[in-house]
């Protein structure tokens, strides 16, 4: 039996026909067919008519439609509300005179009228387009040729030196796709946590303190790389050949060289992201911009400035070439691609690059947070000041930035230098200022 539809509106068995996709469906594309700012709703006593309305109800509210619930009402009631209250009009939960386990919308006008032929006719089309759902069966391997096409990728070049890599997926949603990106590129994977079944055996983040257990497996099984990514598999975090985490800001560092070796032209970082990039685009005669904390933000200013590259230093990569979004199937790629054409391995890559200390701190707000800013901006007076994220100051080869929490009342401090003594006495002068 198929729902039935006419200009009474829809009716059906409650789970069988009537189901919660069918409810929402056809509830949202009568809204968007009256362009609705205010409903009212009743039902009548079945007992599917509670669970029913309230399922309208959020609907409703969703979409940002004021809500009248009448609750237990008649038909004719809801439509004299529907008049009364200046609606824009009503939807009543019932299946009339059918059997108990039926149940029904019945759809009303701003005059507390039913739809007329055409009406009913246009939102059943809405609702047939809203209430579409296609399953996508093959999107990891979407994703994968999709980067394995990238200019940026030589894939011979990555499968000529057959690389043993270990990934950490933290048993997220990149436990299949990255392993099988690898594996498509010639590389024999090592996998551990690597089972979407969303218990994350370590923190969440690709932190350093977080990989120990990859750390272990690396070196146990003489890889030449191991990857560590986050759950939803935008950031990658890098562990090299000896076992070491090198630290989740390398991973954008040596992703950006081998786009720029190919393509000089600017990038994008946040202002907490280590200066390594700054490093590179100097390297290639290119510009390297910064932005405010937050991957929109970094997009947005890769569109702006025609970037190539860019991302933020917690191991998120992002290549324009194939979508503005943190990307670790694209960061793996990328990393695999360096080492492979410049036959290197990741301790190579760390020790002929400058290398920078970096130290995130949070400190409780003593004090008004403005007034501490400004006290910073006065002891730093000789460095260079960007306030569009709190407070960025820069210096030759160091900076720290200064940003009030969102979620908790904290101000964090990222400073960075190119010795660990530099960095923890700019984060102590900072201090001593809040």
């Amino acid at each position: 039996m198929k729902l039935m539809r006419s200009i009474s509106g829809i009716r059906g068995i409650v789970g069988n026909t009537l189901t919660p996709q069918t409810v929402i469906s056809h509830t949202k594309a009568f809204l968007d067919l009256l362009k609705a700012k205010r409903i009212v709703i009743g039902r009548d006593s079945r007992p599917t008519g509670v669970n029913i309305a309230e399922m309208v109800c959020g609907v409703c509210t969703l979409c940002g439609v004021e809500v009248m619930d009448a609750g237990l009402a008649t038909t004719p009631t809801v439509e004299l509300l529907v008049e009364q209250f200046k609606a824009d009009g009503g939807i009543i939960v019932t299946a009339s005179h059918n059997p108990i386990e039926w149940n029904a919308l019945k759809f009303l006008n701003s005059r507390g009228m039913f739809l007329g032929p055409s009406e009913a006719k246009e939102l059943f089309a809405k609702a047939d387009a809203f209430g579409k759902k296609e399953s996508i069966s093959n999107s990891d391997d979407l994703h994968i040729r999709a980067t394995i096409a990238l200019p940026y990728v030589d894939t011979q070049k990555i499968k000529e030196r057959k690389f043993k890599v270990a990934v950490d997926a933290v048993n997220g949603a990149g436990s299949f796709a990255l392993p099988k990106l690898l594996e498509s590129l010639g590389c024999e994977v090592v996998k551990i946590h690597c089972e979407p079944n969303g218990i994350f055996p370590r923190g969440a983040e690709p932190l350093q303190e977080n990989l120990s257990h990859l750390s272990k497996v690396v070196k146990e099984n003489k890889c030449d790389i191991g990857f560590a990514l986050d759950p939803d598999a935008d950031r990658c975090a890098i562990v090299s050949e000896r076992g070491e985490p090198i630290g989740e800001e390398y991973t954008l560092a040596i992703a950006a060289e081998t786009v720029l070796e190919r393509d000089a032209k600017p990038l994008s970082i946040n202002l907490s992201t280590s200066r390594m990039c700054e490093d590179l685009a100097e390297k290639f005669g290119t510009t390297c911009y910064r932005a405010a904390v937050g991957e929109i933000n970094v997009s947005l200013d890769m569109i702006e400035h025609h970037s190539v590259v860019g991302g933020e230093g917690n191991g998120g990569v992002i290549l324009p070439a194939l979508h503005y979004g943190r990307d670790s199937l694209v960061s793996a790629a990328l990393v695999l691609d360096l080492f492979a054409r410049q036959s290197i391995k990741v301790s190579d890559w760390v020790k002929n690059h400058p290398s920078y200390a970096m130290l995130k701190k949070k400190f409780e707000i003593k004090n008004d947070v403005s007034l501490a800013m400004e006290k910073a901006e006065k002891a730093f007076a000789d460095w260079k000041a960007d306030k569009r994220d709190g407070l960025w100051l820069g210096k030759e080869k160091s900076f720290v930035h200064l940003r009030a929490s969102n979620t908790e009342p904290v101000i964090r401090i990222i400073a960075e230098a190119p010795t660990l003594n530099e960095a923890e006495t700019l984060c102590k002068r900072v201090e001593a200022l809040i």
